[in-house]
């Protein structure tokens, strides 16, 4: 509500002689003042006619009395309809502004205008609708892709991964039976970039959606992305839990944690030029924090979010990292300047049900080098 309105809702309130005249309906006001304006004009005006010949400069009065009526009846008429449609003004203003982005805008009920106040109800009642929806439609767009995400990310495990496997394992037997030294060393490069595809697609295979967040939680995700993140970039990242997760939360928590600090790191590694990374996590009965800093450039956070452009995936990042936790009714806050690096902070709702974590097993950890070990061993 403005200030404006709120001053104009206790002027009325505080008024209790126009209490009753405020709560009848616009058009009956309107229709009352003019009324009495009618009434009081006319019968002054028969009056004044019915004495045009015993009165002194009588038609001298009735003109000034003509006037007067029109300028009084003039004058009347624009304080009550400013009255009475003060609250209609104040929400075609909203409605303005609204449609201008200000979506989180909510029209004022002032309570001195029955229908006044209903199109405001109506109104705001069709704005947390469209929210309503708007943030349905978000979360399903997001389940999807991660839906996506996870299958293509098991297709490229489970089948591409298999089948280069097998092709550097025949590489490995083909080199072993040649013994024309031209034909090794070509079998030899064959190989090595077969091996260098199956890296890469291993490495997106984790980045798409590690199984580990799924089948074992946050945590071992987390350092699994972080061990696979620091052989990529010359960053030194830290891990803190303090303490943290006894219980796993649910899956599109998990998942939001997750993405945001993937992103953040990306963001680290594209832009930021830092040398050190800390990500702390801690939780308490209802509320689930992460802060990921860097000593990095830093950036001017603020502007960025405003205004993201072509070219500016920084920017959209910020924004998609924004709407993931809005999304699970949290927040998140970026403190950042130029020359003094940057701190992303997150907090959303602990739900109320959570799931048991899992510890990362040594099996789990080598599962992802068995493909590589093994054709190494042939090679």
């Amino acid at each position: 509500m403005t200030d404006s309105s709120k001053k104009y809702g206790k002027v009325m309130h505080n008024n209790g002689l126009l209490k009753p005249m405020l709560g009848i309906p616009v058009f009956y006001r309107v229709l009352i003042a003019n009324s009495v304006i009618i009434f009081v004009g006319a019968t002054g005006g028969t009056w004044l006619a019915s004495r045009l010949n015993t009165l002194p400069s009588a038609s001298t009065i009735l003109v000034i009395f003509v006037t007067v009526g029109w300028l009084v009846s003039v004058a009347l008429n624009f304080v009550v309809l400013q009255i009475a449609f003060r609250p209609l003004m104040e929400l075609g203003r909203v409605m303005n502004r609204v449609q201008s982005g200000e979506r989180t805008l909510r029209a004022p009920l002032t309570g001195v205008d029955p229908q006044a106040d209903q199109l405001a109800r109506t109104f705001n009642e069709m704005l947390e609708t469209i929210d309503e929806a708007n943030r349905l439609r978000a979360t399903q767009i997001l389940n999807a892709m991660e839906e996506e995400r996870k299958r293509i990310a098991r297709e490229l495990h489970d089948e591409t991964s298999q089948v280069l496997t097998s092709l550097l394992i025949s590489l490995a037997i083909l080199e072993e039976s040649i013994t024309t030294p031209e034909a090794r060393s070509r079998i030899s490069d064959t190989r090595r970039l077969a091996h260098q595809t199956l890296r890469a697609i291993r490495n997106l295979s984790i980045d798409l959606r590690p199984s580990a967040l799924d089948d074992l939680g946050l945590l071992p995700a987390l350092r699994w992305y972080l061990k696979e993140y620091q052989q990529k970039f010359t960053i030194d990242v830290g891990l803190r839990a303090t303490p943290f997760f006894k219980e796993r939360l649910p899956t599109d928590v998990e998942t939001a944690l997750y993405r945001i600090i993937q992103e953040s790191l990306t963001n680290v590694a594209r832009h930021a030029q830092a040398r050190k990374v800390t990500i702390v996590l801690r939780e308490n009965a209802d509320t689930v924090y992460a802060s990921i800093s860097d000593d990095g450039l830093g950036f001017d956070a603020e502007q960025l979010q405003k205004t993201p452009g072509p070219g500016q995936e920084h920017g959209w990042g910020l924004v998609g990292m924004r709407e993931r936790a809005s999304l699970l009714d949290g927040s998140l806050t970026i403190d950042s300047q130029a020359g003094s690096g940057t701190i992303v902070r997150v907090c959303i709702p602990r739900p109320l049900t959570s799931l048991p974590t899992k510890e990362l097993p040594s099996p789990y950890k080598q599962t992802e080098h068995n493909t590589d070990s093994r054709a190494r061993e042939r090679i």
